[in-house]
């Protein structure tokens, strides 16, 4: 565990000292921003799609749909480097002969990049503050909705690791998991609204949109608990199997 911590410590300080961290947590951060209160010339337009627009009643729960899609650019974005660049430096032969497992190596900096994306999910609480004059969020419904926040990132955030450990290019290792995630995320809706039974089913099953709603409605669902941690613990369990396979290349 000391292992895991040291790694994870290593990657937490190259997220909160890196300006490109920033960055992509500003964009995270202007997209939520501009769902919660887009700029005057929206209004006119399809005010369902927003939360704050006068003479509309403000509602928390899309916020963190939101905050969902925008995690499928972001999620990618904050984990590209992970693997990417020890391949592209040199230094992940070093890594491979250190006396760690490459359980410990993948753990570390999954458990770095998923503090970094906890203070980042921290920063949307000033939404939470801003909607308080305006209305009274259900308090099940923003606790809920951030728990299903917090699974869904680290189950981002675990694909976008896997997708690190594929390649020494980091762009491509974003534009992969970005591929993953959209199918998780945006591609299935639209199979399960146009397939016969029982694909439709199976398909809104698969969506991880489908659970994240339940949790923003308020419900603790034990259907999406189970999605969200297959997903991190299968997509660790892979990025393991692939820096195994290194060590015998």
């Amino acid at each position: 565990m000391s292992k895991v911590l040291t790694i994870a410590r290593r990657e937490m300080a190259g997220y909160f000292f890196s300006p490109l961290a920033y960055v992509i947590g500003a964009m995270f951060l202007c997209a939520v921003a501009f769902k919660f209160a887009p700029p005057p010339a929206f209004w006119t337009g399809s005010r369902e799609w927003f939360i704050l627009v006068p003479h509309q009643q403000a509602s928390f729960r899309a916020l963190f749909e939101m905050m969902g899609v925008a995690m499928i650019v972001a999620a990618p974005l904050l984990t590209m480097r992970l693997i990417s660049e020890e391949y592209h430096s040199g230094t992940i032969e070093t890594l491979m002969t250190a006396p760690v497992t490459d359980v410990q190596v993948v753990l570390g900096k999954f458990v770095g990049v998923f503090v970094f994306y906890l203070a980042l999910l921290g920063g949307t609480l000033i939404f939470l503050v801003l909607m308080l004059f305006f209305a009274s969020p259900d308090p099940g419904v923003v606790v809920m909705g951030y728990l299903g926040m917090i699974l869904l990132g680290a189950a981002f955030l675990a694909v976008g690791v896997f997708a690190s450990t594929l390649t020494r290019y980091q762009l491509l290792a974003a534009a992969a998991a970005i591929v993953i995630l959209a199918a998780l995320t945006l591609l299935s809706e639209p199979l399960a609204a146009h397939s016969p039974e029982p694909w439709n089913e199976i398909a809104a099953r698969l969506s991880a949109m489908t659970y994240l709603r339940s949790f923003a409605r308020g419900l603790f669902d034990t259907r999406g608990v189970v999605f969200f941690l297959s997903i991190t613990g299968g997509f660790l369990f892979l990025s393991t199997k692939t820096l195994e396979s290194r060590r015998w290349r």
